[in-house]
């Protein structure tokens, strides 16, 4: 068996295709443009590089973009003063503040002063306890662009076996949510999980989500499971940096039925679900339907 290959690239272009549609209509028929307002502080290069590519997505799709770039010295009480004039602007649906932050800052202090409306990333405290209590909450989005392509290949996920390989705040956690929500039976997985590859084998559903390169190689995996691969890892192979995830792709794809590749899998999904989140934040603040296709 060779596994059907997920194509996030593909279907994130789907995703930001609907958004683009979405923020028509709200033009058109509300006189409402969702706006999207991303924060930097620093100037970490990966991070930079982040924020311009959701900044020209964000406006490819026809929404407005407010990038705010801090120096990375800026003090925490000038970072929260910017987060609430971002609260009380009407004209701005999502705030995001790219991660990670400089020492001085307090991450969680900081990702709480987001009002939880306008929290696209879905890190809020309050977003997590209504996620995890099955009420409707900002999502975070590489666990929500997951939950899309797995639906998509599969239609409906119900009663099938699922293991969370990861148990961070930002992925692992938030995605065995999300599988609960759509009735599968769900495994949270980590480092000192007994007899781990026993675990993982018995999985119709392997979400990889622990940060360490190659991990999971073929033979954990069941035959005909869908593997979606979280992890972006660079490594040194025969002298160039390489992108691998943290599934053994070669002896994975032997195996499974279905697999996102690295790169090109769960990564552009993030970004597309982040824009579909701002849309959805936009319709919930005015009492609008939730945009069909774009939400958990």
């Amino acid at each position: 068996m060779t596994a059907k290959i997920i194509d996030g690239k593909a279907f994130a272009a789907t995703i930001r295709e609907k958004v683009a549609g979405h923020v028509a209509r709200l033009k058109e028929e509300h006189g409402i443009t969702p706006g999207l307002a991303v924060v930097l502080v620093g100037e970490d290069p990966a991070s930079q590089v982040y924020v311009r590519s959701k900044g020209k997505q964000t406006v490819e799709t026809g929404m407005n973009s407010f990038e705010h770039k801090l120096d990375a010295d800026t003090s925490e009480a000038d970072l929260l003063a910017l987060i609430e004039k971002l609260n009380n602007d009407a004209s701005v649906h999502g705030i995001l503040v790219q991660l990670p932050l400089p020492k001085h800052l307090d991450e969680d202090l900081v990702i709480n002063a987001i009002s939880p409306e306008k929290d696209v990333d879905g890190f809020h405290i309050s977003n997590v306890g209504l996620l995890g209590t099955g009420q409707k909450s900002m999502v975070p989005c590489t666990p929500l662009g997951s939950l899309m392509m797995l639906r998509d290949h599969h239609g409906s996920l119900s009663g099938m076996d699922a293991v969370v390989i990861g148990r961070s705040n930002i992925v692992g956690k938030p995605m065995a949510q999300l599988l609960l929500g759509d009735s599968c039976t769900v495994t949270i997985a980590h480092s000192r999980t007994k007899d781990l590859p026993e675990v993982v084998r018995r999985a119709d559903i392997v979400v990889a989500a622990v940060g360490r390169p190659e991990m999971v190689p073929g033979d954990w995996i069941k035959e005909g499971a869908t593997v979606i691969d979280v992890g972006i890892n660079r490594i040194e192979r025969d002298g160039k940096n390489v992108l691998v995830g943290d599934v053994d792709f070669a002896s994975a794809k032997e195996v499974a039925g279905a697999i996102t590749p690295v790169p090109g899998g769960v990564g552009p999904m993030t970004i597309a679900c982040l824009l579909a989140n701002t849309v959805t934040a936009c319709c919930r603040a005015n009492g609008l339907s939730e945009p069909e296709g774009l939400t958990a």
